[in-house]
């Protein structure tokens, strides 16, 4: 399951958490990029300014901020390809599950 509030609010108990992080310039670039692949028209300082805000929005709200969940797994994303974050989580996940 993914959200930003699953490993800490949702699923506390989860026996793996994965807090997966990227720069707010590398998500704004993919989500840029994901658009345009759709056809869509992707201003990139636009998405980078949402991205920045919703961030300090998430983490700084009184209820249930945006946090990383102590017993999670830290994975940051920002210039690693995506196959290799794949194979890192299913790592992780065969560690819990033999």
């Amino acid at each position: 399951m993914e959200g930003r509030d699953i490993g800490t609010n949702v699923f506390p108990d989860a026996e793996l958490k994965i807090y997966l992080d990227a720069s707010p310039a590398a998500r704004a670039r993919r989500r840029a990029e994901q658009l345009r692949a759709q056809g869509i028209e992707a201003d990139y300082p636009q998405i980078l300014d949402f991205i920045i805000k919703r961030d300090a929005q998430d983490t700084g709200r009184k209820n249930n901020p945006l946090a990383k969940a102590s017993d999670a797994h830290y994975l940051d994303s920002t210039s690693i390809p995506r196959e290799q974050i794949v194979e890192a989580i299913v790592a992780l996940f065969a560690a819990v599950k033999p």
